[in-house]
């Protein structure tokens, strides 16, 4: 891996909304890295080199909203000369509860538009993704409300020791590969301490 994006929606106004765990993951990592995010100039994403599992990787943050986030993957990835087998994608999950990881080595967009906005800009699906559970609206609660909103208070305590388990995940890819990964937090429940 050399790029690691995570995926969500600029602006104040989305912050701390489901649909911005990936951008929460990433902060995560900038700090343990000790690194700050650039301010994007000719990209369109928000972006900071770091050591992560013995390896210099960048971290990125589109700035392009979620439908879009292709544009700021696939301008990365083909001003670097990488491959999309190269890049690691962090994004919210509704399919998965909140305590829920999911790793994979490839695959579909699963209804998740800025997923599938990169697959159809990089034109592959052929690189690593980690989801984060953000569990399924409730009651009559459409998606579109569901994932912009933002956490019950209960589920923020419920989210915190995940995001942390995340960037264990992303930090086990790079040092021991996504397959190591995979068997290490795939199927495990987070719960708060």
């Amino acid at each position: 891996m050399k790029l690691i994006v995570g995926l969500g929606n600029p602006g104040k106004q989305y912050e701390r909304t489901r649909h911005n765990v990936g951008f929460e993951v990433l902060d995560e990592l900038a700090r343990r890295a000790t690194v700050d995010f650039r301010k994007p100039w000719l990209a369109k994403a928000q972006t900071a080199t770091a050591q992560i599992g013995g390896r210099e990787v960048l971290l990125a943050k589109p700035v392009t909203f979620m439908n879009l986030s292709g544009e700021a993957v696939a301008a990365l990835v083909h001003k670097r000369g990488w491959q999309p087998a190269d890049v690691l994608v962090v994004s919210d999950d509704v399919e998965l509860p909140i305590g829920r990881l999911r790793i994979r080595a490839r695959g579909g967009a699963g209804g998740h538009n800025g997923l599938k906005s990169v697959i159809e800009r990089l034109g592959s699906d052929d690189f690593a993704r980690l989801r984060v559970g953000i569990g399924r609206a409730v009651g009559e609660r459409e998606m579109t409300g569901h994932v912009l909103g933002r956490f019950s208070a209960e589920e923020r305590r419920a989210l915190e020791p995940v995001i942390v388990t995340a960037v264990d995940a992303v930090e086990g890819i790079l040092a021991n590969g996504v397959e190591a990964a995979m068997n290490q937090f795939n199927g495990t429940t987070i719960e708060r301490k």
